[in-house]
């Protein structure tokens, strides 16, 4: 019996999804998060999960993590103090950077500070141009000066940046060597490690950030490894990535800056995994939590990856899943603009007090009281009742709101719904509509404790007709770490015309990425079956400033033999073009700026388990209570718990469905069927 776990930590609660490889069967849970040390409740948690469904802790193989520790640090900027050693003449292009303003429109709003002072910015004299040539390698005595100004700041860890390294790593590295000398324990990052690609001022923020974060980062998870040796000996711990996959421990404390966008990434894993469960290639996900919500692409079950990413107002350069976040969640307030018109979020009550109605001392107005007012949500409250939900405090809450509108309380109501459901739809439309993607073409699959509440509302606003909701929507974020693979990126930077003797060019830089893709599969000793390889070049026509991610092959070994040839390599360019712009030239140069490799090596196995029995008899419900799903007046709708429904059953609106995890009302109209894999696929305008 072999167990894996997927954990994922949140700023409220800390999911588990637990699931057995030989049989299938899966448990879920939920314990609050423990924002002082985030390990304190994982383990906790986990704890109590193998103790009420009688998992051995013995039997637990593995431990996939998604993490915020990394994130939190760099919005509350609470990481270490760190030193930046850099080519002489550039210490101050962390300040500098693209000499644009955050806010189109806000004259006032400044960039974040620098997370270097500027008197632990260090110049080194020192030059590399953009062939990877020398042209003034630094002299020692200039090198251990550096490193003595590092020293004597008290830096926790060191960040080194030159000009050019990504194309001669070497200077960084004799940098690297001394401070291994001389101060072993300081934490060292290098660009030519942590992202070599062009665009300086872009890898130099990443490099600092990471070099914030390696401390910081470094114990946490020495802590989390030694509870979870202790708790469950046989389990290998996988730290999630922003791109979607695991990575190990030890390559975390490395690179920690990988993490910054972990938990988005989890949950539109693991909705690319529902997506296959449920034979929907393209779907549209839509992840509400408390605070905001996360919306992603899926295009024949693959997750579109974004590199120029912002974490707390600093760029990031590295592969990451692309998801846009507005802030729209259960918690986001209903207040009034100075121009006297109604908004909701991106303030929002939180955890605590949270929402009035939580009763914690909370007075105003919420999505989730909005909910609770018209019915939506259940008195009996949330955790299969734990946490109850008081109606009578949103009507105090929401009752000044309809008295300054004039309208009734569950207009109002209503109207609050109406406005956070326009402002998903319109970041939805940014990732589809205005980057040549039609939403109607798409499944809409909402997932985290509000999304099911609130998706119907979103995809008539789209067009789609048809919604998926996990079995677990609250839980998809744990589970796609489970089904995650162990994954890593390679980069070579070079620039060449996309021609014959650019494929050339193409070929070797293969040579040299799979090289080291075959030595990284080597080390975390992946098994040959499940390996994957994905070759990837960044292009652009020739005068433009900005270029498109093309995939150009994939396979488990890949050789240059296998490139495809140059009309096809520039027709996918052509078409990725037409998409994302409107229009492709046939004629104009392509010119290639990166070459990427991404290695994969699958560790999620599927279950032989027989298929669950089809049942067709009606579902039982436990009751029936009035539910505003428009404005104007309520109608009965059946209740029923998501545990009973088995695969084969339907549902027919109106009727709210209630879980642990969250609530999904089907309308008037609408018809829902429970899949073999406890999905519930709702067909939207098709019921009886």
């Amino acid at each position: 019996m072999r167990w894996v776990v997927g954990v994922d930590v949140g700023g409220t609660f800390t999911d588990f999804f637990a699931t057995n490889q030989d049989t299938g069967a899966f448990y879920v849970g939920k314990t609050p998060s423990t924002p002082a040390n985030p390990a304190e409740a994982i383990l906790s948690g986990l704890t109590a999960l193998c103790e009420q469904h009688a998992i051995p802790h013995q039997q637990i193989v593995r431990l996939s993590h998604g993490t915020t520790v990394g994130t939190n640090a760099l919005i509350q900027r609470k990481g270490s103090r760190v030193a930046l050693i850099t080519t002489q003449g550039f210490r101050d292009l962390l300040e500098i950077g693209r000499q644009t303003r955050p806010h189109m429109y806000d004259l006032q709003k400044d960039h974040p500070a620098p997370l270097i002072e500027r008197e632990d910015r260090i110049e080194l004299h020192e030059r590399i141009d953009a062939a990877g040539d020398v042209v003034h390698a630094p002299q020692k005595t200039d090198i251990e000066a550096a490193v003595d100004q590092a020293i004597a700041a008290n830096a926790a860890a060191v960040a080194v940046g030159f000009l050019f390294s990504f194309r001669n790593p070497a200077h960084e590295q004799q940098v690297a060597d001394v401070i291994a000398r001389r101060a072993p324990g300081l934490a060292v990052s290098l660009s030519s490690q942590v992202q070599p690609e062009f665009r300086e001022y872009e890898r130099l923020s990443t490099t600092v950030l990471n070099a914030y974060l390696q401390p910081v980062m470094g114990h946490y998870l020495k802590t989390l490894e030694e509870g979870v040796s202790s708790l469950a000996p046989a389990a290998t711990l996988g730290i999630n990535q922003s791109s979607g996959g695991l990575m190990s421990p030890a390559r975390a404390r490395e690179l920690p800056v990988r993490t910054a966008l972990s938990g988005p990434a989890a949950g539109a894993v693991g909705a690319a995994h529902v997506a296959r469960q449920t034979g929907r290639k393209n779907v549209i996900t839509l992840d509400m939590g408390g605070t905001s919500a996360d919306v992603a692409l899926i295009r024949n079950y693959k997750i579109d990856l974004a590199f120029d990413r912002d974490v707390a107002g600093f760029p990031i350069r590295l592969p990451s899943v692309d998801v846009e976040t507005v802030g729209a969640g259960g918690g986001s307030v209903a207040w009034f603009d100075r121009d006297g018109l109604l908004k909701v979020g991106p303030i929002s009550a939180g955890a605590d007090p949270g929402p009035a109605c939580y009763g914690r001392g909370g007075d105003q107005p919420t999505v989730t009281d909005a909910n609770l007012l018209l019915g939506r949500l259940s008195p009996r409250g949330l955790l299969d009742g734990d946490m109850g939900l008081d109606p009578d405090l949103s009507q105090q809450a929401l009752a000044p709101l309809a008295e300054t509108l004039g309208f009734t309380v569950e207009r109002t109501a209503h109207g609050v719904l109406g406005i956070v459901v326009a402002n998903m739809v319109r970041t939805i439309r940014t990732i589809s509509v205005e980057r040549g993607h039609d939403p109607r073409d798409f499944v809409l699959m909402p997932f985290g404790g509000a999304g099911p509440l609130h998706a119907r509302d979103v995809a008539v606003s789209l067009g789609i007709t048809e919604m998926i909701v996990p079995a677990a929507p609250g839980i998809v974020c744990a589970q796609g770490l489970l089904v995650s693979d162990l994954k890593e990126d390679f980069v070579i930077s070079r620039r060449f015309t996309l021609d014959e003797q650019g494929l050339c060019v193409l070929s070797e830089a293969l040579v040299d990425l799979k090289r080291r893709a075959l030595a990284w599969f080597e080390t975390e000793n992946t098994p040959d079956e499940g390996r994957q390889l994905n070759l990837v070049v960044d292009a652009r026509y020739v005068g433009q400033n900005f270029e498109l991610a093309v995939p150009v092959i994939s396979g488990n070994t890949l050789q240059p033999a296998d490139l495809p040839a140059l009309p096809e390599v520039q027709g996918a360019f052509n078409s990725a073009h037409e998409i994302a712009y409107g229009y492709a030239s046939d004629n104009d140069p392509i010119e290639v700026v990166n070459v990427r490799l991404s290695a994969s090596a699958r560790l999620h196995e599927e279950s032989e388990a027989a298929a669950p029995a089809v049942i067709s008899d009606e579902p039982p419900s436990s009751g029936t209570r009035e539910v505003y799903f428009s404005a104007e007046s309520s109608i009965a709708a059946r209740i029923y718990a998501r545990t009973d429904l088995k695969p084969g059953h339907t549902l027919t609106g109106p009727a709210i469905v209630e879980q642990l995890d969250t609530t999904t009302p089907i309308y008037p109209g609408d018809a829902a069927e429970v899949t073999p894999d406890g999905h519930l696929v709702i067909q939207i305008g098709t019921g009886k």
